[in-house]
């Protein structure tokens, strides 16, 4: 498997790599207004005229171990047995577990191996969507990848997948072959603070009590004068949900919309009534620990052999809390692979990560999510 990174040069409209290849599939990342520049999806199929082209927008990425805010790039893959094979859908929130399930049913078949998923945070049900998916794949089938972003605006975002990008929409790549080795890690490092509290009041995306009082005061009381900055000030303060039956399952989950007169909060994924929620807060060192611990899982079962790619898909929360020091969890990152590993990826509104023993498929907030695509000889 042989991998190329290429960073947009806007003042010149080109990439700044112009080799062209046999790609089978291509991944870009970058702001909305670059990534739905015709300059730029037009060089992208020039130069790859046979490859499935998918990418989302972010307010970050990840080239290598640097950090681009405000920039795009491109990493064309180029399989050495392996094929690919791309499905993509129109989705809402009503929609969600529909449109995961005809994904799944296009993209099933022999030697399926895991399938990388990208879609608009801001009009989707991602669990629904992730259930969908899984209800039409086989056991064993790795699925990976995030929801798009737009930095901490929550405006917009957009997912192309062999199109222009748009809002309300989905990819999902497949990737086939019997050497086709995929790996993931998943793992945050925030701190809980504060009684556990229960969720008494929710509906779908919408929580409405902890301890039969209004959410929204909960926050506003710990954020103080930062409260003014809500919904972007609630990445600083993720919940840690858990299962009062099950402790093992836990997610974290952060807020991406209030409503001031209901006193609510909105999130990507259901808020479960019955379940406990904790408040949490990041300090940088538990947070790069929690991107090594998430690389090594991955690295952990990869194949140490030349080529191949590390897919980050980090989430906004870490990069605000994190401000400069972000680079530390994506140098920690690096080192826990080879150095023929190709290192690149976004931060984004929701991370994906399963693995191929666990049948469940867990969308994440305020996660590191390392996934490893790699091809056997």
């Amino acid at each position: 498997m042989q991998t190329v990174l290429m960073r947009w040069r806007d003042e010149a409209g080109a990439f700044d790599c112009e080799t062209h290849s046999n790609a089978d599939f291509v991944l870009y990342f970058g702001p909305n207004a670059t990534i739905s520049d015709d300059r730029f999806q037009s060089a992208l199929r020039t130069l790859y005229p046979g490859a499935r082209i998918v990418g989302c927008t972010t307010g970050t990425a990840i080239c290598g171990i640097d950090l681009c805010d405000d920039a795009a790039f491109a990493l064309a893959c180029s399989l050495d047995h392996g094929t690919v094979k791309l499905a993509q859908s129109d989705i809402s929130r009503e929609s969600s577990h529909d449109a995961g399930a005809a994904l799944a049913r296009d993209l099933d078949g022999p030697d399926l191996a895991g399938v990388l998923l990208f879609c608009d945070s801001l009009n989707v049900d991602g669990i629904a969507l992730l259930e969908g998916v899984r209800s039409r794949l086989p056991n064993g089938v790795v699925i990976a990848g995030g929801l798009a972003s737009d930095g901490s605006a929550f405006e917009r975002t957009i997912v192309g997948a062999d199109c222009a990008p748009r809002e309300r929409f989905v990819a999902a790549l497949g990737l086939y072959g019997a050497g086709m080795v995929i790996n993931q890690g998943c793992a945050h490092g925030w701190d809980v603070f504060g009684p556990p509290r229960r969720i008494t009041k929710a509906a779908g995306l919408e929580l409405f009590e902890l301890d039969g009082k209004p959410a929204l005061d909960l926050y506003e009381r710990y954020l103080g004068p930062d409260a003014a900055e809500l919904p972007a000030a609630a990445l600083r303060f993720p919940l840690l949900i858990e299962n009062p039956d099950n402790a093992s399952e836990q997610v974290v989950r952060t807020v991406l919309d209030v409503d001031y007169q209901k006193r609510s909060m909105t999130f990507a994924s259901p808020i479960p009534e019955g379940w406990s929620a904790r408040l949490m807060r990041g300090a940088i060192d538990h947070l790069t620990e929690g991107a090594r611990v998430a690389a090594g899982q991955a690295a952990g079962r990869s194949l140490n052999n030349d080529g191949g790619l590390a897919l980050l898909i980090s989430c906004v929360g870490r990069r605000v809390v994190m401000g400069q020091e972000t680079a530390d969890e994506v140098e920690a990152v690096s080192s826990q692979f080879f150095s023929g590993l190709l290192q690149a990826g976004f931060y984004s509104h929701g991370e994906i990560s399963t693995s191929s023993s666990d049948q469940r498929c867990g969308l994440h907030n305020q996660t590191m999510t390392v996934v490893t695509i790699q091809e056997a000889a």
